[in-house]
């Protein structure tokens, strides 16, 4: 990781050309509200940012702050009250619904902090589920690889109920990884999860960047998760108040600190 002394802080986010081939997602003048008149609550205000392929990215910010909403928002799960979102390229914006879930479910991976497996499936038949979904058959050589990758050989025709809560999360990992999306969203991944699988989590995700190409965009309260990654966006009130390239933890804890976002 960079030392705190290499880092950047911007209240401006990062962004490109959203049409570049480096670029997985993009967001633009993107904005949430929940209500109208006086009782109205700005989730999103007028978000710009661009999240680059093989990144590890990290969202942050208190409750309230809107990073929740905002990867709902990237992953294309909400609509946005105004702005656009583009993954791979595609705005979502104009996508009817049928082609929005195929986009989701060929383009997108998702890892919960509740796991969400089917129970009645043993894990591989969850991890092939998004594949099964849309008629296609695995490439053999990516499925084995992601299967080695996070740990879970032996564990393949045993049922979530039969699983612990990391080896769980192992198989929400490598069902999110199967497809080789144009990016992969973590939505508290370690919330459920003690220290120890926790970690082994964060590693499973930082792997699939390095050593995989994956692009990763994880949200999170713990500065030591977001350490993990490449970069660290802040945001309170809706708005993004801080943009942190390759922290470490002592970089991310003194922007939780300094009052622009906690955790």
């Amino acid at each position: 990781m960079t030392p705190a002394s290499q880092l950047v802080t911007t209240a401006e986010p990062v962004t490109t050309d959203p049409s570049h081939n480096q670029v997985a997602v993009s967001a633009r003048s993107l904005s949430k509200t929940y209500g109208t008149g006086p009782t109205a609550v700005h989730a999103l205000r007028s978000v710009n940012l661009d999240i680059e392929r093989g990144r590890f990215s990290a969202i942050m910010g208190p409750s309230g702050s809107g990073k929740s909403t905002l990867l709902h928002l990237l992953a294309g799960l909400d609509t946005a009250s105004a702005g656009s979102v583009r993954i791979d390229g595609q705005e979502l914006g104009a996508l009817g619904d049928d082609a929005l879930t195929r986009l989701r479910r060929d383009r997108v991976g998702f890892v919960f902090q509740s796991f969400n497996l089917i129970p009645t499936l043993t894990a591989a038949e969850n991890i092939r589920l998004p594949l099964d979904l849309a008629g296609r058959q695995p490439d053999r050589a990516w499925f084995d690889y992601v299967i080695a990758s996070v740990g879970i050989a032996d564990r393949l025709n045993h049922r979530p109920s039969e699983l612990s809560g990391g080896q769980r999360q192992r198989v929400a990992v490598a069902r999110a990884l199967v497809t080789r999306p144009a990016v992969a969203f973590a939505d508290e991944p370690t919330g459920n999860l003690d220290s120890v699988s926790g970690a082994e989590v964060l590693r499973l995700l930082r792997d699939a960047v390095t050593h995989a190409g994956q692009t990763v965009v994880m949200v999170t309260h713990d500065p030591a998760a977001a350490a993990h990654a490449d970069r660290v966006v802040m945001l309170a009130d809706g708005m993004i108040r801080h943009d942190l390239i390759a922290p470490g933890l002592d970089a991310i804890v003194a922007a939780v600190a300094s009052g622009s976002a906690s955790a």
